[in-house]
């Protein structure tokens, strides 16, 4: 692979407009990255296109859970459950160190739903499809060793079942490094202006680099959108098939502040909807929220002051003792869910399916909704319809998404560092692995997040702006205090060198994460 970082970018992008290609990804979220891959591997000339950065949108934002749909059983959805318990399974087998297991404990209370025995039902169905038993119920007793801290007025016992849990940003990063290895390209930072037609069919796409502000035309057999809550702003519209953008918040505690070992699923007093408490990259997170975001997509989502209460009020509903004050916060995080609608009115934001859409007109394909666990799946499928405008066919060939990598001994670092890091880098693991020697196996205090992670990150993965480098690259910008403001002078001197920034540059930079951290990523100001 080529080096990939901003000065490639400006001498590629010129380039890259003067190709005639078979496919052209729009947005570069997990869908889109899935989208390329799965094209590369069968020899198609694409490209992808993201606006702002990769997994910049819902990608980074989710609620960073690889589950098979437990949910979409109790309403009949037993494919879908089928389709997304097998993916997890796929990816807890290729990606370890960056697909988990997750153990999650759903606590049963005197007269609530659903008792243990409903529950049961619904785990044994849900096993079968995994093909294997993964759940067991736990009297009070045993509970309270298991899950200290729980509320405990009316509790009867617990039961535990499996899912998976991810850092769905670096799963982007992965899936779009396996793309390029088969010979796909990728830009960040190149907003779609309008798509190009002649004669009804969509021939390619005019594109504006976000920073030079030149524009150039890109041509193309076929384009693939698969822009999440963007989808309805460059298709032609047919029908009452619409995005409905959805707002999904979540707050990040400290582990010391609330440390759980399992993530606890509960229904909300509030609206009997569905929270989860859980472990994440060494923290705790609260979430989620389930409300219409009429907020422009244009502006970063950001949670609001009544999010805050929700999420708290459930924190102290499950674990009273912990008392959880917002005080407690270290970072928030709003993502919009890109929820197909049927237009009906009056319809609650919780009400609304959660199935994907294929929108197709001649030399153009719009993948709306979709879930991160099957995305290979939705993939395969818009492949499937662009196919005829390409003038190929696509069937599953059941390959691995992520390329097989030998082991290979290395005692300067635990066998959870080796996993994590094979995990989050793939086929790059040697290179990454040859910096970290060099630099040395350092951990930047508070993480597993190594400092030499961010030089390769500065280097090789197309960090355009700073907040590309601390809230996907790495997340240290939602795992530390203030936005890791603390850490900002050794990023600077280990990292500006190698982004190309002057110091004018550097400072114009750290002036606008830290804005943005503040009124994106903290907790809201009151007016």
């Amino acid at each position: 692979m080529t080096q990939w970082n901003a000065a490639w970018r400006t001498q590629a992008i010129p380039e890259l407009a003067d190709c005639d290609w078979d496919l052209i990804v729009v947005g570069g979220g997990i869908s889109g990255a899935g989208i390329l891959r799965e094209a590369a591997r069968r020899g198609w000339k694409c490209l992808l296109l993201e606006q702002r950065d990769f997994a910049w949108g819902t990608s980074s934002r989710s609620s960073k859970m690889v589950h098979g749909g437990l949910r979409y059983i109790a309403k009949g959805q037993f494919a879908l459950t089928r389709d997304s318990v097998r993916e997890r399974e796929r990816l807890l087998q290729e990606a370890p160190g960056l697909v988990d297991p997750l153990s999650f404990i759903m606590a049963h209370y005197q007269g609530s739903f659903p008792g243990p025995r409903v529950f049961g039902g619904l785990l044994a169905v849900y096993d079968a499809l995994a093909g294997k038993r993964n759940h067991l119920y736990y009297p009070l007793q045993q509970l309270r060793y298991l899950a200290p801290g729980l509320k405990e007025d009316g509790l009867q016992g617990g039961t535990q079942f499996f899912d998976a849990v991810t850092d769905d940003a670096r799963l982007v990063q992965r899936v779009l490094d396996e793309a390029r290895a088969e010979g796909a390209e990728a830009l960040n930072g190149m907003r779609v202006v309008e798509l190009l037609r002649e004669n009804g069919r969509v021939t390619g796409l005019l594109a504006e680099d976000a920073e030079s502000e030149q524009r150039y035309t890109f041509t193309s057999r076929a384009v693939a959108q698969a822009t999440g809550a963007w989808a309805d702003q460059l298709r032609q519209k047919t029908g009452l098939e619409h995005i409905r953008p959805l707002r999904g918040s979540h707050l990040l505690l400290a582990s010391w502040r609330l440390p759980v070992a399992h993530a606890f699923s509960f229904m909300h007093g509030a609206d009997k909807r569905p929270v989860f408490v859980f472990p994440w990259e060494g923290a705790t997170v609260i979430g989620t929220t389930d409300l219409d975001h009429p907020a422009p997509l244009s502006e970063e989502a950001r949670i609001s002051a009544d999010e805050v209460d929700y999420l708290l009020d459930a924190c102290a509903q499950q674990f009273p003792a912990a008392a959880i004050k917002a005080a407690d916060v270290l970072s928030t995080w709003a993502g919009v869910r890109p929820v197909v609608s049927d237009g009906a009115q009056g319809r609650k934001p919780s009400d609304e399916k959660r199935e994907h859409a294929l929108w197709v007109e001649p030399g153009c394909v719009t993948l709306a909704g979709g879930k991160l666990t099957t995305f290979r799946l939705l993939a395969l499928e818009v492949l499937q319809a662009c196919a005829p405008f390409v003038g190929r066919t696509v069937a599953d060939q059941g390959a691995a998404t992520f390329t097989p990598l030998p082991s290979q001994p290395l005692p300067w670092l635990s066998l959870a560092q080796q996993k994590r890091l094979s995990g989050r880098y793939g086929r790059a693991l040697p290179q990454v692995l040859a910096l970290i020697e060099q630099l040395g196996h350092e951990h930047v205090v508070g993480t597993d997040t190594l400092w030499a992670e961010l030089a390769w990150a500065a280097e090789q993965e197309l960090v355009l702006h700073l907040d590309d480098l601390l809230l996907r690259r790495t997340r240290l910008g939602l795992l530390l205090a203030r936005g890791a403001a603390a850490e900002l002078p050794r990023i600077r001197a280990l990292c500006q060198v190698r982004l190309g920034w002057s110091d004018a540059r550097w400072q114009q930079e750290q002036q606008a994460y830290l804005q943005l951290w503040q009124q994106c990523y903290s907790l809201p100001v009151e007016d």
